[in-house]
């Protein structure tokens, strides 16, 4: 490919992915991106990375760089939380150097791609699903000055258009993909430590080892954008790079962001072996399915330096899990895995949502009951119910009427539409039978009794996000039952009564 003169700038836009995980200032390099500007190389494109978060880049300054670079293409990679920065991002590019062909990827663009180019006139086009493919064809037609409609996985504008191409097949092989580029990162810039029990905080880094989901949770994106078949690095390749990022970037921990690390358990038992044979000191974390784990297999891969475990539990009610989420595993195998996590002397970090379709008050009151008798013995984390485009739950928002009829993810205020950016970021939340006064004292009671989150930090936060009477009115909401869950515990620690009864504590065992 000739490319000497193409230039391609992939940004991560200012603030980063909005996470709660990142909160503390110890980022992780984008992934996807990375992947992109890795196969760009290969190709021969100059090709660099702009991480405006982590290079703390004002408007301004992002508008000096490009106007200086004169990129021919620049690509934003994009998530559900972070889309109305991406969407600015691509508007300051377009008025720094208008030439630049601005082309937005990521999570939340698999199935958003005509309604962002119909409504964000500053983008040019949309790369649906895996990029690495994409991306390579769409350089060459824009080298050549044509042939975009060719182009498998690709939305474009064609004057006042909007074209959207067939999709392309998923990667049948991963191991074809080179490593992420990360050597174009400001690697030290990204503080790259996690806490590790017992080690204090040790250098990190992150890697994917897999791609895909065949499950089918109602509010799960991750089949849309990576396919139901999951595809995985064989367990040689996958220990190829985490010797790369111990030996070139001095990596003592690794965290794996693979939807399910053992969806497939003899890959990951050969994974836990090559780690011990090879005699690599590392600690990692990984996210897991609880059906498909067993006891043996998580002592493997505790001896191999597994040091924390996530996985989705979501609800303590069997209704909710089987009829509504469609989940397969259970609340007793995650209490299990637990259990076992306790014995090995991992840590082990199950995930509760609320407010799911149907979930009434007393089934929510189960799950809460279930998270306090548990929080002592792991690290919890819950959320409210997200609405994320392409779900099956997001169909079934629609149909209902939460989301209403001209709702538009490129649009930011919709007036039934629930979002409190400041602390979930900006993407809708599904409520139904719960009120509003009860999905806060959720959230509230999980916070008090974890102290996972400060929420004096959200403050400020707050009152930036408010913009409309309805939005005034659930924070005032929010302090009310806040402020309501602090004096009864006030008063229940100073002996008095509360007014309230106990919550009681449940004795969760497993046989």
């Amino acid at each position: 490919m000739k490319s000497h003169s193409f230039k391609v700038l992939l940004a991560v836009p200012p603030g980063g992915y909005l996470a709660q995980r990142w909160s503390r200032g110890q980022l992780m390099p984008a992934l996807g991106l990375s992947y992109l500007a890795a196969v760009l190389e290969r190709e021969g494109v100059d090709v660099q990375l702009l991480p405006c978060h982590v290079l703390g880049l004002s408007w301004e300054r992002i508008g000096r760089r490009i106007a200086e670079s004169k990129p021919d293409m620049v690509g934003i990679t994009t998530t559900t939380e972070n889309r109305f920065v991406s969407f600015r991002l691509a508007e300051i590019i377009k008025k720094a150097y208008s030439p630049a062909w601005v082309v937005l990827g990521g999570p939340h663009m698999s199935t958003t791609a005509r309604d962002t180019l119909t409504r964000v006139k500053a983008v040019d086009g949309v790369v649906m699903g895996e990029g690495e493919n994409t991306i390579i064809e769409l350089v060459r037609a824009l080298q050549n000055g044509g042939g975009l409609e060719k182009v498998l996985g690709l939305a474009y504008r064609d004057g006042e258009n909007v074209v959207v191409n067939s999709s392309r097949p998923f990667i049948a092989d991963l191991n074809l993909l080179p490593m992420p580029a990360r050597h174009l990162e400001p690697w030290d810039l990204y503080n790259c430590y996690l806490q590790v029990p017992g080690e204090g905080e040790l250098p990190a880094a992150n890697m994917m080892t897999s791609r895909g989901c065949p499950f089918s949770c109602n509010f799960c994106a991750t089949p849309i954008n990576w396919g139901r078949r999951v595809r995985g690095l064989s367990p040689e390749n996958v220990l190829r790079e985490i010797e790369h990022l111990v030996q070139r970037y001095e990596a003592r921990v690794i965290w794996f962001y693979d939807d399910t690390f053992n969806y497939d358990p003899q890959r990951l038992v050969r994974i836990c072996d090559l780690i011990v044979e090879r005699c690599l000191d590392i600690r990692w974390y990984c996210e897991v399915r609880v059906d498909l784990l067993d006891k043996t297999s998580l002592e493997k891969m505790v001896r191999s330096g597994c040091y924390y475990v996530g996985f989705g539990v979501e609800t303590a009610t069997e209704r909710i899990s089987r009829e509504i989420i469609g989940k397969k595993a259970t609340l007793e195998q995650g209490l299990e895995v637990i259990d076992w996590c306790c014995e090995f002397g991992i840590t082990a970090n199950p995930f509760f949502i609320f407010s799911h379709p149907t979930e009434t008050w007393s089934e929510a009151q189960q799950t809460m009951e279930v998270i306090e008798a548990i929080k002592d013995r792991c690290e919890v984390s819950a959320a409210i119910l997200h609405v994320y485009p392409g779900t099956p739950l997001e169909q079934r928002a629609r149909r209902e009427g939460q989301l209403p009829r001209d709702f538009s993810w490129s649009s930011r205020n919709f007036a039934r539409v629930v979002v409190i950016p400041a602390a979930q970021g900006h993407v809708p939340l599904y409520l139904d039978k719960l009120t509003w006064s009860q999905v806060c004292e959720l959230m509230f009671r999980f916070s008090l009794s974890t102290k996972r989150v400060s929420l004096a930090k959200k403050i400020p936060q707050v009152l930036k996000a408010i913009h409309s009477p309805a939005d005034m009115w659930r924070y005032l909401v929010m302090l009310s039952v806040f402020l309501r869950l602090k004096w009864s515990r006030f008063f229940g620690r100073t002996g008095k009564r509360s007014g309230r009864r106990p919550t009681p504590k449940l004795r969760v065992t497993v046989q």
